[in-house]
């Protein structure tokens, strides 16, 4: 959403850049690193990590800073409210419940995306393997690396991708991660045609997701619609999505009705 200048107010916008730039790299900032990672002064980064800290959505040391719990109200809240996670998770119970793996369902932030919804633990026998980095609800993934990144990107029109992909740096994060721009293309391409995706090894190692698109009654991807497997020794892929896809595009066109 666009808005005019006269309307936007700047200190809140600068506040709310300092409380996102806490991320897994780093968890405790100074002034001068939330300078550097915000392109603000250290002295305005200073003042925005102290309000940020008196307001109790950081904690410090005197020194360096932290997110605070009270963040949580954030995501409580949206969490609370949002209709997708409440219309997706009966579907997604019972599609890990039939598939023996957790599913979730995931949205685009930009270079992310964030897991909105995530199948009951309860409902899969293998949870205790599953050990991929950062699969929590709520969690953030890069969108190159990921099937539902993937999928989503594929979602968006022409104009839509090719203004995201202007630019755009694809961190490594396996030996895997596909890192050029001239290589993600066609795969987003193929995506766009197939309709779904399948990744492997990109985002962690061992790591393996199928994913498809959930769509609203006008045909506009709202999110994606994922299942993560976790298999260090040698598989049949194919048939791997042979026997998800079925499965997921019937979860997808349950839930299409109420999105």
């Amino acid at each position: 959403m666009t808005i005019a200048s006269a309307d936007l107010i700047a200190g809140l916008a600068k506040g709310l850049a300092v409380l996102e730039s806490f991320d897994m790299q780093r968890q405790r900032l100074n002034a001068t690193l939330a300078a550097q990672r915000t392109g603000l002064t250290r002295a305005a980064a200073r003042r925005h990590l102290l309000t940020l800290a008196h307001l109790g959505y950081l904690e410090s040391d005197g020194s360096y800073f932290w997110l605070s719990p009270r963040v949580l109200r954030f995501s409580g809240s949206y969490l609370a409210s949002a209709r997708l996670p409440r219309l997706v998770q009966p579907t997604l119970n019972q599609l890990a419940l039939k598939l023996r793996q957790p599913c979730s369902v995931v949205v685009l932030d930009n270079d992310e995306v964030v897991i909105v919804a995530r199948s009951n633990t309860s409902t899969t026998s293998d949870m205790h393997q599953l050990s991929a980095y950062g699969l929590h609800l709520g969690a953030r993934l890069p969108a190159h690396a990921t099937s539902t990144g993937r999928m989503l990107l594929a979602s968006k029109s022409q104009s839509e991708w090719q203004q995201w992909r202007h630019e755009r740096e694809l961190p490594r994060l396996t030996p895997h991660t596909v890192t050029q721009m001239e290589s993600l293309a066609p795969i987003i391409e193929q995506v766009r045609e197939q309709d779904w995706c399948y990744a492997s090894g990109e985002h962690e190692l061992s790591v393996h997701a199928v994913a498809v698109p959930l769509r609203d009654m006008q045909g506009r991807t709202v999110a994606a619609l994922n299942v993560v497997l976790h298999r260090a020794t040698a598989f049949d892929e194919d048939a791997l999505v042979a026997e998800l896809l079925p499965h997921m595009l019937d979860a997808a066109r349950q839930v299409r009705g109420q999105l």
